[in-house]
This record gives structure tokens, sequence and C-alpha cells, in this order.
């Protein structure tokens, strides 16, 4: 048995321990799948999100009889050898070129991690108002190169859950979402569909010789250190990651006051909108520094928006990183004095009007021309006006429903500041709610607000 880790909850919550049982490496079982290299380079668009590692946290409140998370660990042990079988980045290693100072895959079915462990309190006993305080107690660190790290962990309540720890060079949301997917269909029928090719190709997206770019572009992304940030020294003291539930009826108010008789607003649209007027209404009121602007931004899943003949098909089950970041900048008035189905006109149309096969490109060529330097958006890192940034699930949902029932909360988590994430993708059953993942800066400086 491995060493008891011991965490405190903090005031107000039960005191936290997780046992790990169990760790060991899976592998894929076909040895005769190969990648056509060992060592895979990352493309730019895997470069452009960093190396940082993220995770799928799952939660199942209640088992259907008692004693059943032994059947869980044996379907995960019996299961994932198949399912890497196509995802066999997921058994590589991430390891840092010494020479050019990137990092690379190396593909040798190394294996993935499967952890399990048990825990000492319910799972209604966590303070889910705070992510620190529940969710991110059960994720268990692991090897900065480990490129899959499944955990179970069984909860004194009878309840489970489960983290799919990546990193977020191997993949992106959508592509974590259909691995989820294909991990459930696989667990529940015992097969997959033998037609399903998962594409891990990422030569699609290469630089051009020389590279070029707009200026637009590149006004819209920059090169940082974490030690020379604004708010390097502060960041952790200045930031609060809160969850919050609201129920699909509020959603569906917002949606319709955001719609007009010619277009209904999305779910998405709807809820940017009256983020961007809240965030607005919090910059209006600041009387620390004025500020006439605000912008929102969205990460966009760019796979379906594509129209070039050759990245249409290669987009499908495409396994890597293909996110773009669509930015709107208003006045402060201007979106506090229009009402909310003109702010969701505003997001539709910020969004839509890119054309992505060139937004791809230019990006792809930017990072060529500025790696190995960390890249980020401005809005993001908190340079220019005030911006709330929003990543949306509902653009790629998941199934999560392994066998034991869907999952009640499924939520992405990592370790960037300031983002906001809102998870809107749930199946037509799960629309009872959403649930917000928000991280507020508490002292709103130039440049730094969040809501």
């Amino acid at each position: 048995m491995a060493p008891t880790s011991r965490v405190d909850a903090g005031a107000g919550s039960s005191e936290l321990t997780v046992v790990v049982l169990s760790r060991r490496l899976v592998r894929a079982s076909d040895p005769s799948i190969q990648p056509q290299q060992r060592v895979v380079t990352f493309s730019n668009l895997d470069l452009y999100p960093d190396n940082v590692q993220a995770s799928m946290v799952c939660l199942y409140p209640k088992l259907p009889k008692k004693g059943d998370f032994e059947a869980i660990v044996a379907t995960f042990e019996a299961g994932l050898p198949s399912l890497l079988n196509k995802f066999y980045p997921l058994t590589g290693r991430i390891v840092i070129n010494a020479s050019s100072g990137l990092p690379e895959l190396h593909c040798e079915n190394q294996g993935a991690e499967l952890v399990v462990g048990e825990v000492n309190v319910a799972l209604g006993s966590l303070d889910y108002a705070i992510a620190e305080e529940s969710l991110k107690k059960m994720m268990l660190p692991y090897h900065e190169g480990v490129t899959l790290s499944v955990q179970l962990l069984s909860f004194a309540c009878g309840g489970f859950s489960v983290v799919w720890g990546t990193n977020n060079l191997v993949c992106d949301g959508p592509a974590s979402g259909m691995f989820l997917s294909m991990w459930s269909e696989l667990a529940r029928t015992g097969r997959m569909p033998d037609t399903l090719s998962v594409n891990h190709d990422r030569s699609v997206f290469r630089p051009r010789d020389p590279p070029a770019y707009s200026a637009g572009l590149d006004g819209t992304f920059a090169t940082y250190d974490d030690r020379r940030m604004v708010n390097a020294l502060t960041a952790d003291a200045s930031f609060v990651e809160r969850i919050y539930y609201i129920e699909a009826s509020d959603i569906a108010k917002l949606r319709d006051k955001a719609s007009t008789s010619k277009q209904r607003a999305s779910r998405v649209q709807a809820v940017s909108a009256y983020l961007w007027k809240a965030l607005a209404a919090v910059v209006a009121a600041s009387s620390r520094v004025p500020e006439e602007r605000c912008c929102m931004g969205w990460m966009v899943d760019a796979r379906r928006r594509v129209k070039a003949p050759a990245l249409v098909p290669a987009m499908r089950n495409y396994f890597g990183n293909v996110t773009a970041y669509a930015l709107a900048d208003a006045a402060v008035d201007d979106i506090l004095r229009k009402p909310l189905a003109e702010v969701a006109a505003r997001v539709r149309d910020t969004i839509t009007a890119i054309d992505y096969d060139t937004y791809l490109q230019e990006l792809v060529d930017w990072v060529e021309e500025h790696k190995p330097e960390h890249v980020m958006e401005k809005g993001v890192l908190g340079l220019g006006s005030p911006t709330v940034n929003q990543t949306v699930f509902a653009s790629f949902p998941f199934d999560t429903d392994f066998g034991f029932g869907e999952a009640t909360l499924a939520l992405p988590m990592c370790e960037y500041e300031a983002l906001l994430r809102v998870p809107l993708g749930w199946s037509a059953a799960r629309r009872r709610r959403l649930v917000a993942s928000q991280r507020i800066h508490m002292a709103a400086a130039r440049g730094g607000a969040r809501l």
C-alpha cells in the first residue's frame, strides 16, 4: 500500500484523507498497433496551450449497490487496455528536448496510470462552493511526464469519483470529451465502432515558410514568463475558484431575454451576454482605475468551423488541440446600455465572423516565430482592458455513463488562473443544471479586473 496522503480540507470542512490502495501502469493491449513515429512532435497548436496538467473530475454520489466499487475498478482494469489501442499518445511520456527546449511525446507504450484509493469522508460533507475545498482535494498529483492518470476514489458514503488527469499538450476539451465518450461506450457495450478511426496526425498544422500572420492576431497574443507577470507574487492570494449551481429554468429565462423574434439565442450566447454585462457593471463601479472599455473572450473549438477541403476530413475525431480564441471589445457604457439581446447578438457575430482556416494557419505561424517562449492570449494574462474569458462545453458534449449511471457532476479543472469555465454541454437529461467554475480576481487592477 502506498503511503497515506493526508490533506487538511480547511475550516468548516471535514478532514479529508486519501489512502492510495494501488498505483499501477496500464498499457495498450495490442502491441502491433504502433505509431508511425516513436517520438511525436507536438503541433504549434499543441504548444500554444502550454505544458499544463488538466483534469476532468466526475462525481458519482451513489453506487447501484454496496460493494460495487470493486466492480468499477475491475471495469477499468479490463477496458482501459483496449481503449488505449486507439489513444496511444495517452500511454506515452512528455519529454523536454535538450537541444530545442521544446516538449515532445515519446510513444513506446510506457503505460497510463491507474490509481485506486479510498477517502474517509462522504462526498456530501465537502464544501463545493470552493473548488480548493472539494474537487481539487480529489485530484492526486502525478508525474509531469505522464499523459494519462486515471484516479478512482471511493468515499465513505458509498459514492465515488473518477479523475481523468491529462496534459494540455496532448489534447483539448473536445478531444477529452471524445475519449471519455468512447470509454463509456466500450465499458457499457464491450465494443467500440470498428469504423471509428481516431486521427493522431499532428502534421496537418504546419507552419509556412516564411511564417506570416496579421497585425490583429499578433496583437491578440503575448509571450510571458511566470516570474515576470504583474501578479506573480500575489496570484494565489488574489484568486478564488468558486462553483455555482444554476437551475435550468434560470438559463431558459436568460435565453428568452437574449432572444428576438427573428433570432433565438443559444444558451452560450445568453450566458455570455449576461457575464459581459456583469463585467461591465463591475468595471463601471470600480473607483480604483477608471476603464472605458471591457472585453469578452471565448475559447472556441475550431474543428467544426474549418472549411478547407483538406482540413474538414482531418478534423473528424482529431485527437489534439484545435482551439481558437475569439475576442470582443466594447465600451463599458455600450454594454451596460444595450439590452441583453443586442449583447447576445454581438457574442454570436464575434464567434461566427472569424475565418477559422486563416486564423489557425496564422496562429501556427505566430507560435513558430515565438517558440520556445510561453505564449498566451493577452486577455487571459490580464493585459489591456478588463476581460472575462469563457470556455464552453456546449460544443463538445460527452458521455460519463460507463455502466454505473451518469456522473452528477463532471467539471474540467486546471491551474490556469483567471479563466471562467462554463460547462454547458450536458446531455438533454442533464440540462437541469449549469455548474460554473469561476476564478474571481478580488482586487480589481488595471487590466486585471475579473468577474
